[in-house]
C-alpha cells in the first residue's frame, strides 16, 4: 500500500545500491551452529566454567611438578648414597657407626649397612638419634585425610603408575637386606639404585642402595621427603580455595548475565509471541529505555517494528474501507441507472442513462486499475533494480508523448515547458518507469487545475547531494491547511470544469510513495512570485559524482 513502507523501501534500495550483504546472509555455514541446541543460560555458564576448568587444570600442573621434584630428589639420593658409600670404603670399620650417625643427623637420613650375607651391620637410628619419624594417619586431622584423598584422585585422573607402600611396622629388627629389593639390584649392578615408596601418610619414601668395600657390603639410605608433599599440598590447597572462589564467582556472574541478558530476551520473546498471535491488540513491547546496550537497542527495534506492523495493518484496513467506499458510489449510480433504464421509454433519457452507466463503468475500471497499482507499488519498489536515470530526458518524454491530458490541453490551450538544466542537476538513481509515473501524475494533476491558456513548467535545481524538481501550474493553488491532505488516498477536490468521478484521488498518493521509496520527498507549496498556482517539489538523492561523469 502506498506510503506505509516508504522508509523500508528506501532502506532496501540503499542496500541494493551499496551491494552490502547482511551479516549471516546466504548459505555460509555458521561456525557455532553446534551451540544452537543449548540455551543461552547454559552457554553463559559453560563459558564461565571454562575458566574454572583452566584453574582446575592447575592441579595437574602441580602433579607434574611433584613428579619432577621426586625425580630430582631420586637423582640426588643416588648421588648421595654413592658418595657416602665411597666415604665408608675409605674410612676404617671402627669409625663407620659414628660416621653414619653424624651423616644421618645432618642430612635427616636413615642409613643402614649390610654385610655380604645380608645381615644388618649398622643402623644410624640405633647408633644415633632418629633423624625423622613417620606420621601416623590415625593421629592426623581431617585436612590431612582430605589431602590424601585428593592425592589419590589426582593419581587416578593422571593414570599415575602404582607405587609400593612402605609400612614402618614391617621394618622391625632384625632388618635384613631381603626386605629391600634395591639392595640386590645395587649388588648386581655394582652401582647405586633408587626406589620410591609411599609412607602411611602418602609422603614419599626414597631409598637408595650402593655397594662399597671389598667384602661385598651394601649401604642403604632412606629419606622421608615430607617437604615435597607439604609444598605440593599447600599449593594445591591454595589452588582449591581459588577454584572454589572462581566457581562461586562464575556462577554468580552467569546468574547476573542470565538476569541481564536472558530474562529481557525472554520477556521480549513472550511479548513478540503474543503480538504474532494477533489476539492481543494492546500488547506492548517493552522498550527498556534505561538500557543503552544491545539488548536495549533490540527492545526498541522490536517495539518500533511492532508499531510499524500495527500501522501497516491499520493502513491496510483503512485502505480496504476506502476502496469499499469508493467502489460503492459508482456501483450505486450504475445500479440506479440500469434499474431506471428498464422503465424509461424516452429515447433521449435512455441515451442519457446509458451514458451515465458507461461513465460509471469507466470510473470503476479506473478505480480498480489504480487501486491495484497502489497495492502492488511497495512490492514493485522492493524488487526494482535502481539504475542511473536522467530526469530531464524523462520529463521531456512525458511532455512530448502526453495522452492523458490531451483533451484538457486542447480545450484550455495549455502550455507545457521543461526548463533545461546541467546534467548534475538531473541525474538520480532509481526505477525509470516508476519515476515516469510520478511525472505523469503530477502533470495530470496540474493540467486538471490549470485555467485556459495556463502554463505548466518543470524545472530542475542542483542542491549538491540532492536534486530538486518543481512542477508549477497557474491553477487556484492549494490552501496551506490542505497541503498534506492532498497526498492522502482518495482525496479528490476538483475544480468545476472537471466532472465528478474522473479522478480516483490516488495519483498524488502514488507519486509520494514512489518518491519516498527512492529516498526522496514530495511536498507542495505556493508560488514564490505570489501568483496563483501550486508548486509540487520533488527532492531525490543525486547520483554519485563518478556516475554523473
Amino acid at each position: 500500500m502506498p506510503g506505509e513502507t516508504a522508509h523500508s523501501a528506501a532502506g532496501k534500495s540503499g542496500a541494493r545500491d551499496s551491494g552490502a550483504a547482511e551479516p549471516g546472509a546466504g548459505n555460509a555455514p555458521d561456525p557455532l551452529f553446534w551451540t544452537r541446541r543449548f540455551s543461552l543460560t547454559t552457554r553463559i555458564l559453560a563459558v564461565n566454567l571454562l575458566i574454572v576448568g583452566l584453574v582446575l587444570g592447575g592441579l595437574f600442573v602441580l602433579d607434574t611438578n611433584r613428579k619432577q621434584l621426586v625425580a630430582e630428589r631420586s637423582r640426588l639420593a643416588r648421588s648421595e648414597v654413592e658418595i657416602i658409600a665411597n666415604a665408608l670404603a675409605e674410612a676404617p670399620a671402627s669409625e663407620h657407626a659414628a660416621l653414619l650417625a653424624r651423616i644421618g643427623d645432618q642430612q635427616r637420613l636413615r642409613l643402614r649397612t649390610f654385610d655380604s650375607q645380608g645381615a644388618l651391620q649398622t643402623d644410624s637410628f640405633v647408633v644415633g638419634e632418629p633423624a625423622f619419624f613417620f606420621a601416623d594417619p590415625d593421629q592426623q586431622d581431617w585436612t590431612h585425610t582430605l589431602a590424601r584423598t585428593m592425592d589419590r584422585i589426582v593419581d587416578f585422573l593422571v593414570m599415575a603408575p602404582p607405587v609400593s607402600r612402605y609400612d614402618p611396622e614391617d621394618d622391625a629388627e632384625p632388618a635384613t637386606k631381603s626386605q629391600w629389593p634395591e639392595v640386590f639390584v645395587a649388588e648386581q649392578a655394582r652401582a647405586g639404585t633408587v626406589m620410591l615408596r609411599y609412607a602411611p601418610d602418602r609422603t614419599p619414601v626414597i631409598t637408595a642402595a650402593a655397594p662399597y668395600g671389598a667384602q661385598g657390603e651394601t649401604l642403604l639410605t632412606m629419606r622421608n621427603a615430607t617437604d615435597i608433599t607439604v609444598a605440593i599440598r599447600a599449593a594445591r590447597q591454595t589452588l582449591l580455595v581459588l577454584l572454589a572462589l572462581a566457581v562461586i564467582f562464575s556462577i554468580q556472574l552467569s546468574l547476573f548475565l542470565a538476569r541481564t541478558i536472558v530474562q529481557p530476551v525472554r520477556t521480549l520473546s513472550r511479548a513478540a509471541t503474543r503480538v504474532s498471535a494477533g489476539r492481543e491488540r494492546d500488547v506492548v513491547i517493552p522498550r527498556l529505555p534505561e538500557r543503552q546496550d544491545e539488548i536495549g537497542t533490540l527492545a526498541r527495534s522490536l517495539s518500533d517494528m511492532t508499531q510499524a506492523l500495527r500501522d501497516r495493518i491499520d493502513a491496510g484496513e483503512a485502505f480496504a474501507a476506502d476502496v469499499s467506499h469508493e467502489l460503492k458510489n459508482p456501483l450505486a449510480s450504475l445500479r440506479s441507472a440500469l434499474d431506471t433504464l428498464e422503465t424509461v421509454d424516452d429515447p433521449s433519457l435512455r441515451h442519457q442513462l446509458a451514458e451515465i452507466a458507461q461513465a460509471d463503468l469507466r470510473r470503476i475500471d479506473r478505480l480498480i486499475t489504480e487501486i491495484a497499482e497502489a497495492s502492488r507499488l511497495d512490492a514493485e519498489l522492493s524488487r526494482a533494480s535502481f539504475e542511473p536515470v536522467d530526469l530531464l530526458a524523462l520529463a521531456r518524454n512525458v511532455i512530448g508523448g502526453r495522452t492523458a491530458a490531451a483533451r484538457i490541453s486542447a480545450e484550455r490551450d495549455l502550455q507545457f515547458t521543461v526548463e533545461s538544466a546541467p546534467t548534475s542537476a538531473t541525474m538520480v538513481r532509481g526505477d525509470e518507469a516508476q519515476l515516469e509515473r510520478v511525472f505523469e501524475n503530477l502533470v495530470d494533476n496540474a493540467a486538471s487545475f490549470s485555467p485556459h491558456g495556463g502554463r505548466i513548467a518543470i524545472a530542475f535545481r542542483d542542491l549538491g547531494d540532492t536534486v530538486e524538481i518543481t512542477v508549477t501550474d497557474d491553477g487556484p493553488g492549494i490552501a496551506e491547511e490542505e497541503r498534506e491532505a492532498v497526498f492522502e488516498r482518495f482525496h479528490s477536490h476538483r475544480p468545476e470544469p472537471e466532472s465528478f468521478g474522473k479522478h480516483s484521488g490516488l495519483g498524488l498518493a502514488i507519486a509520494r510513495s514512489i518518491v519516498t521509496g527512492h529516498g526522496g520527498t514530495l511536498a507542495v507549496r505556493g508560488r514564490a512570485d505570489g501568483a496563483s498556482g501550486a508548486v509540487f517539489v520533488i527532492t531525490l538523492p543525486a547520483l554519485e559524482g563518478d556516475a554523473k561523469s
